[in-house]
């Protein structure tokens, strides 16, 4: 048995484990002829949807640690979404070394294809409590991805697993009923409010949850507003490929916060 074990190990190598071979072969440009730039533009994107998919990794073990009451290892889960979060906004650099004119010379390849498209990014609002009846919509065609959301619209959003996490510590939270089928589905809530100051200034291991909590959110509204940034130095005000509005729809979603009420008690202090 050790033998074969050794064997197993032996026959693993750096390749084989990360599927380098497989990894490398994804990026398959469709200008013809082969546009330069295209390249870039697909390993950027790769590499979100694989942050993307390490983030919804993390905010599944973060909403468990809540709910279990675990504060130093939700901290640190979200510490390191924070951070991922800060790397994906920098990439937007390497992306802007793209000129419009060389993005140009390949878009019309693209067809309808659009990070609007991205169902991880889209889990990832779901997750944070965002709702649009138009983003199922727009997977109408591919049934196994509306699944994928349909069932994140099940689980607990992070801000009811953080109310979970407040009643485990004896607080008498008012329950956030999700009441809205647009935007964000729970409405702010003035006695929540009332206990989040009491909890911000004598509760500091809740605190810092919290203030990881406007952190994150913070970051997501970084990354967007960088993202509305790049769309508008590269193609404008046309329309995006998927056909949404492109720049103007991303404006819309720029303040869009996932933690009211922790952003409304700013003034309270």
């Amino acid at each position: 048995m050790q033998a074969n074990n050794m064997s197993q190990s032996e026959s693993l190598t750096y390749t084989s484990y990360l599927k380098i071979n497989e990894l490398l072969e994804l990026q398959q440009p469709e200008s013809k002829p082969e546009e330069h730039d295209e390249m870039l533009f697909i390993v950027i994107h790769q590499v979100y949807e694989l942050w993307f998919k390490q983030i919804l990794h993390e905010l599944d073990k973060f909403r468990a640690d809540l709910e279990a009451g675990k504060s130093w290892s939700a901290a640190k889960t979200m510490r390191r979404v924070l951070t991922i979060l800060k790397t994906m906004v920098s990439q937007i650099d390497i992306l802007e070394t793209m000129t419009p004119l060389e993005f140009n010379s390949f878009r019309g390849f693209l067809q309808n294809a659009s990070g609007f498209q991205s169902v991880q990014f889209r889990e990832m609002e779901i997750i944070c409590g965002m709702r649009s009846k138009h983003v199922i919509d727009v997977h109408k065609e591919q049934p196994e991805l509306q699944k994928n959301l349909l069932e994140r619209q099940n689980e607990s959003t992070i801000w009811e697993s953080f109310c979970k996490y407040l009643e485990q510590r004896e607080y008498n939270v008012e329950w956030p009923e999700r009441v809205n089928e647009q935007g964000l589905v729970h409405e702010t809530s003035d006695y929540n409010q009332k206990l989040l100051v009491d909890i911000m200034n004598n509760d500091p291991e809740a605190a810092i949850l919290c203030e990881l909590l406007v952190d994150y959110d913070e970051g997501l509204m970084e990354w967007r507003y960088r993202h509305v940034k790049m769309v508008e130095r590269t193609i404008g005000t046309k329309r995006g490929t998927g056909g949404s509005d492109g720049a103007k729809y991303l404006h819309r979603t720029l303040n869009n916060a996932i933690f009211p009420d922790l952003w409304e008690i700013r003034s309270r202090f």
